[in-house]
């Protein structure tokens, strides 16, 4: 059987780390394939989770068995099973930026310097875990923690002028957007599942469809969005009024930890906050989005929403939503679902902007520019159609 590699720019974290131990339990013996959206299907050319290998980037350099040990998501007792499988995998030397992300470092560092150093030593890495894994299909997932958004530049306009940054080494281009162009250039399929910029920059857009890659993003749709997504468009087709819309989380993971600084911050609540007004088809002047980072809670989000609406006879009425996650038990199983089916997309000579993927992304990215799709059930139909005959 053929095996997929995917390689994840910030392996140790705690959905990397969740989903890796998620295959390998699959891989050892289990049969329980929940919350797997596209577990039960068949279809043609589509890696099977038990022939997906991990790898990947992360400034923490332990192995990802202590990683998921320090993460607290993954069960003890399966991660117990699965320990020597997860001991063997040892992150990459990744590149640290304080200035893009300032709340995260650590010791597991490039050595090189310079953008086209980085450059180099990604595609020497996909190689190598190529070669030394034994898969035959690569995907490269960007899972790090959220940038700050980048300064203006006119380096990003077009693939030219990226080319002429990265031999200048523009402070402009971010480690997620090093990571996005190695491997597009490496022609390896590429998907972005934070609010980072990468693959979404124009000048990136046009060197996936000049490379023939397929690319995906952004921003992993998976608790308080996803509930968005199905609530906003029945309370339209029911022609109730939103008023305003509270939303606010608290989560104490690594995630949490990066969007405690403002300028990371910033960039998240960007995709959260752009889904509401296109679903509805009108402003909604009172929606207020608020991410909160509270240590004791780790990985156990609380996502709480407070929905004003009018209703018939301009009466007021209130929904009120709280959702407890666990952030990474719900995001895991989308990184899975995206590796297999970007693989897909670059087998059926797919190229640029993959729109069937916008289940999976709260701010999806479109080929032409357009508007995306956010509602939730047209969402899904665009990605079964996509996977029954190539079509969205």
């Amino acid at each position: 059987m053929s095996k997929l590699g995917v390689a994840v720019v910030g392996l140790n974290g705690a959905v990397s780390t969740t989903a890796a131990a998620g295959i390998a339990a699959i891989r050892a013996g289990s049969n329980d394939l929940t919350g797997l959206p596209l577990a039960g299907r068949t279809i043609a050319d589509m890696h099977d989770y038990r022939d997906i290998a991990f790898a990947g980037w992360d400034l923490d350099g332990r192995n990802m068995a202590e990683a998921a040990a320090a993460n607290e998501v993954v069960p003890p007792s399966t991660l117990s099973s699965i320990r020597d499988e997860l001991s063997a995998i040892t992150p990459w030397p990744a590149i640290g930026s304080r200035d893009f992300c300032a709340n995260i470092d650590g010791d597991n560092k490039m050595s090189g310097t310079g953008h086209r150093a980085a450059i180099d030593q990604i595609r020497s890495d996909l190689d190598r875990f190529k070669a030394e894994r034994g898969v035959d299909d690569m995907v490269v997932i960007n899972l790090a923690s959220t940038e700050r958004i980048p300064d203006k530049s006119g380096v990003l306009d077009d693939i030219e002028a990226f080319e002429k940054g990265l031999d200048s080494d523009n402070p402009a281009i971010s480690p997620a957007m090093l990571y996005a162009y190695a491997s597009i250039d490496h022609e390896v399929p590429y998907a972005n599942f934070t609010p980072s910029v990468a693959a979404d920059a124009k000048a990136l857009v046009e060197f996936a469809n000049r490379r023939g890659v397929p690319v995906a993003g952004k921003d992993g749709k998976t608790g308080q969005t996803m509930m968005k997504t199905v609530i906003a468009p029945a309370l339209r087709d029911r022609a109730l009024h939103v008023d305003g819309w509270f939303s606010t989380n608290i989560l104490g993971n690594g995630d949490g930890l990066a969007l405690d600084d403002p300028a990371s911050l910033a960039s998240k609540v960007d995709t959260k906050k752009s889904v509401l007004d296109d679903m509805l088809g009108y402003p909604v002047e009172d929606h207020i989005v608020m991410i909160h980072y509270y240590r004791p809670r780790g990985d156990e989000k609380e996502a709480w929403d407070n929905i004003d609406v009018t209703g018939f006879l301009g009466q007021k009425m209130q929904i009120k939503l709280n959702f407890l996650c666990k952030d990474s038990i719900l995001a895991a199983p989308l990184v899975i679902e995206i590796a297999r089916v970007l693989d897909l997309a670059a087998k059926r000579g797919e190229k640029g902007v993959q729109e069937q993927l916008g289940l999976f992304f709260k701010m999806p990215q479109t080929s032409n520019g357009h508007a995306p799709e956010h509602e939730f059930t047209r969402q899904v139909q665009a990605l079964d159609n996509w996977l029954a005959n190539g079509k969205g």
